[in-house]
């Protein structure tokens, strides 16, 4: 959690032809959210797709399919406005409220010469997958038929 931005900042800087796009949730972002800095002063296009659940989301999940839904930890309260602060670091920022608005933000980013966050705000419990479950092997992972 957390590794993703810094990543994609590394492979755009590796591949600067190539798009590149980091998926992260809203707690992985901003524990490395100061680094829109590093893109925004040395130019690095590099898109950010943040699923904004107020959940550190990977966390929760777990504790919902594994631990009966004994949620403990991973509310995030108060998440802060993502597109103003990309506007504010001087990257661009873009909210997506509804499935029909993710074909043409998706679009706009990639068009945009520049840092983009778009911050999808997605059902607070929806369940990301494939999935490598607690103690498993990654030729164990669970997709959403195994739930």
């Amino acid at each position: 959690m957390g590794y993703g931005f810094p990543a994609a900042i590394g492979a755009k800087v590796g591949c600067p032809e190539r798009i590149v796009f980091d998926i992260a949730g809203d707690g992985s972002f901003q524990m490395n959210i100061q680094e829109l800095a590093t893109a925004v002063h040395n130019k690095v296009n590099v898109k950010v797709a943040i699923l904004n659940n107020g959940y550190l989301g990977m966390v929760r999940q777990w504790q919902e399919l594994f631990y009966g839904r004994r949620y403990s930890q991973t509310t995030l309260y108060g998440n802060p406005d993502f597109v103003k602060i990309a506007e504010g670091y001087g990257a661009a920022g873009i909210r997506v409220e509804k499935p029909d608005e993710v074909p043409s933000a998706i679009q706009k980013a990639i068009e945009l010469d520049r840092p983009v966050i778009i911050d999808f705000h997605v059902d607070r419990e929806e369940n990301v997958y494939p999935m490598v479950p607690p103690g498993g092997a990654i030729n164990e992972m669970m997709d959403r038929e195994d739930t």
